[in-house]
């Protein structure tokens, strides 16, 4: 059943009353002391939102818990991983029953093969895997492989695409770096990143500048095919088949880092979705629900260059980690119950389509983006097809607007540059809280 507007508006209105963050500040300020920034990562800490961040306390199904007792509509959802809702029974009780025979092996488990069975199964572009421990570490190993493979040095991204924080790709990265307004980041050395190329995303004739610019010389092009880490960017029609059509040209391999996307647009991931298939796949956050994990795969041929198979060293100690493959397993089999997508695709459909809206009624220019269990709003007249088009939007805007719902109860990522999450937990009593919120929030600002 839905919640009437009234009874909407009662509770949020309790909510903004009661809002308050004294023992957050409190561990924060501590926090700064002991870490850098006081985070373990960049964009936790607000810097792109103004205050402080909420420290959490403890997460179920849709919602979070901060120190100072404050309930949180979660639409980060731990960065993409909590697609079945934070702290499933089925997804904890897999954890705890795995934990009981021990927490970490260093030697193959046979989690590892079912869990790789399942990514071939559901991942088009598939055929072999490799476990890793995060995405950064996928990507990083995915470029190696890539040069390996071609005997080729130079790669293509896209600005505002962020691939992890591995030198060779903090160049015009997205992400924690445009939240903080970094260009690049000190201590990457010049000869490290020559060798990477960039180009606008949804602009496929510069990436055809730089083919014919580097003829033989380029190893792939590594692409987010919707763009998580500049706020959510589709892809416009064509932009993804062109990419695929251009590097089998240039005998190159393009790879799809779907850290984001991988499971999430679809059981294949937007590969699925889209119908383009790459040569090589990042994945990672879903297949480890909500424990540390990454993984690589692709063409047999390609991933057959990969040690001990083959000569391209790659390594990781806590790699394949029972833990982590025991909750990928659970949270893949929950995704692959009937209705799943329909009703992920549904719902975050609604809150998208309902925030821009009321952002237009109230007098907002607003643009919205949604694919599957991905969202974004972007305070702008104009399309966002890019990073560039991301950063003319007014930041100032959706830094009050972030604020304000926090204290509204309604957790966005902190970032005009990030892309928001739903998943199987969130409810239309939740969806009608949020919009309601939005409306709320949006009368106080300024248009």
């Amino acid at each position: 059943m839905v919640l009437e507007p009234q009874k909407v508006k009662k509770i949020m209105t309790q909510t903004f009353a009661s809002f308050q963050t004294a023992r957050s500040h409190e561990i924060f300020q501590k926090a700064q002391d002991l870490m850098p920034g006081g985070v373990s990562s960049p964009v936790r800490a607000f810097k792109s939102v103004g205050g402080e961040p909420v420290v959490f306390d403890r997460v179920s199904g849709s919602y979070a818990w901060d120190v100072d007792g404050n309930r949180y509509i979660d639409y980060i959802g731990t960065w993409g991983p909590a697609i079945v809702g934070h702290a499933h029974p089925e997804v904890i009780a897999a954890i705890v029953a795995a934990a009981q025979k021990g927490t970490s092996f260093g030697a193959p488990s046979v989690q590892e093969n079912i869990l790789a069975e399942m990514v071939i199964a559901a991942v088009p572009s598939v055929e072999m895997v490799r476990f890793v421990n995060s995405g950064t570490e996928a990507c990083m190993s995915v470029l190696r492989l890539m040069r390996a493979f071609t005997g080729r040095e130079k790669i293509i991204k896209f600005e505002g695409c962020y691939h992890g924080h591995a030198d060779m790709f903090l160049v015009q990265a997205g992400s924690g770096v445009a939240t903080l307004g970094l260009p690049d980041s000190p201590g990457v050395p010049k000869s490290t990143t020559a060798n990477t190329l960039t180009a606008p995303y949804n602009d496929l004739a510069a990436v055809e500048q730089l083919f014919a610019t580097h003829p033989q010389q380029i190893a792939g092009v590594i692409v987010e095919p919707v763009v998580g880490n500049a706020g959510c960017i589709p892809p416009q029609p064509g932009f993804l088949e062109g990419l695929r059509r251009i590097t089998q040209r240039e005998g190159a391999l393009l790879v799809f880092d779907e850290v984001m996307t991988g499971f999430r647009l679809s059981l294949g991931g937007a590969q699925a979705r889209f119908g383009v298939i790459p040569d090589l796949t990042c994945l990672g956050k879903i297949i480890g629900g909500g424990l540390p994990v990454g993984a690589y795969g692709g063409r047999r041929e390609i991933m057959e260059m990969v040690a001990p198979a083959g000569p391209m060293y790659q390594a990781g100690t806590l790699s394949g980690n029972p833990l982590a493959m025991t909750a990928g397993i659970k949270t893949l089999e929950l995704l692959q119950r009937p209705g799943t997508y329909e009703y992920l695709e549904q719902m975050t459909q609604k809150l998208a389509d309902g925030m821009v809206a009321i952002a237009r009624e109230t007098g907002h220019a607003a643009v919205g983006t949604q694919v599957g269990a991905m969202f974004g709003l972007f305070f702008t007249d104009r399309p966002v097809h890019n990073y560039g088009d991301a950063k003319t939007c007014d930041l100032q805007k959706f830094s009050q607007f972030h604020r304000a719902m926090l204290a509204a109860g309604v957790y966005l990522a902190p970032s005009q540059f990030e892309a928001g999450f739903t998943s199987l937990a969130h409810t239309e009593e939740d969806v009608a809280f949020t919009l309601e919120a939005t409306r709320t929030v949006l009368q106080r600002i300024p248009a």
